[in-house]
């Protein structure tokens, strides 16, 4: 893995950049020749960026966007540290599974954040990418974009609770079907399912995301975190433990030789054959 407990971002690997302007703190995913795919480095900078955020009088809001024709296009394979080893198959799932609640952990600091987060979706927006913007409390996409959790075509659990969030905002049936299948869902199905609040065309995104981010901006900041934190709540009430739960069947899915299969299948561009080992 990555050093995870750096605070600093070595030159070239950038991730993610805040700009800070009229009471919006601008987090730009800024990998667009990777389609802003993510790795062990990207999460280790996004909870720098939420420690920063967190105790900013001048963010009252944070607008979640990216650069390039992708939101986030999932996990990069080829990120230093992708794979997790281990001397047997239960230490590297020991292993796997300390990463994803460390994982987790950076992920709670960024959804749990005391200014409202609002999210601007185009194009690819896959695995991780999904499960990134179901963090966010409001999502504005463009109509290009198309939306999936693809863990199972893999051999891997959803790991982020992705899953878990499409339960709580559309409804467990559509959560296992979408999760399930991993099927790719365009925008307005999305919008359909409460998952996204407002579809927009491509070129008028950044405008209509920035203009609900300014929304928020202009009102009583205590007003609008106590707001936040009461819906969370309720919303949320669950959300721990069956994060906790995520975090063991990611890991013991992680270590599988179906895992191993999936992916060798992905790169073979051939039909998986999972045996449930």
């Amino acid at each position: 893995m990555i050093d995870t407990i750096g605070t600093e971002v070595a030159d070239g690997e950038e991730r993610i950049r805040l700009d800070i302007e009229d009471g919006i703190g601008t987090l730009t995913l800024c990998r667009p020749a990777k389609l802003n795919a993510w790795s062990w480095e990207s999460t280790r900078q996004l909870g720098l960026m939420a420690d920063r955020i967190r105790f900013d009088p001048e963010v009252r809001v944070v607008l979640l966007r990216a650069e390039g024709r992708a939101f986030c296009a999932g996990i990069d394979f080829t990120a230093p540290g992708g794979a997790i080893t281990g001397r047997s198959t239960a230490e590297r799932t020991r292993n796997y599974h300390e990463g994803l609640r460390w994982a987790h952990e950076r992920f709670a600091a960024f959804a749990r954040l005391p200014q409202p987060v609002v999210a601007a979706v185009q194009g690819y927006c896959l695995g991780f990418g999904f499960e990134l913007a179901l963090m966010a409390d409001l999502r504005i996409a463009a109509d290009d974009a198309v939306c999936a959790l693809p863990e199972a075509q893999l051999g891997v659990a959803v790991d982020a609770g992705g899953d878990l969030r499409i339960a709580r905002d559309a409804g467990a049936g559509w959560a296992k079907l979408l999760a399930l299948t991993g099927r790719r869902i365009d925008a307005a199905t999305a919008e359909r399912l409460g998952l996204l609040q407002s579809v927009v065309p491509v070129d008028e995104l950044e405008k209509a995301a920035r203009g609900v981010a300014a929304e928020i901006a202009a009102n009583a900041p205590l007003a609008v975190q106590g707001i936040k934190r009461s819906i969370d709540a309720y919303a949320d009430a669950a959300m721990a433990g069956a994060l906790e739960r995520t975090a063991m069947t990611a890991a013991l899915t992680l270590a599988s030789e179906d895992a191993s299969e999936g992916y060798g299948a992905k790169a073979a561009r051939r039909k998986p054959v999972f045996e449930g080992k």
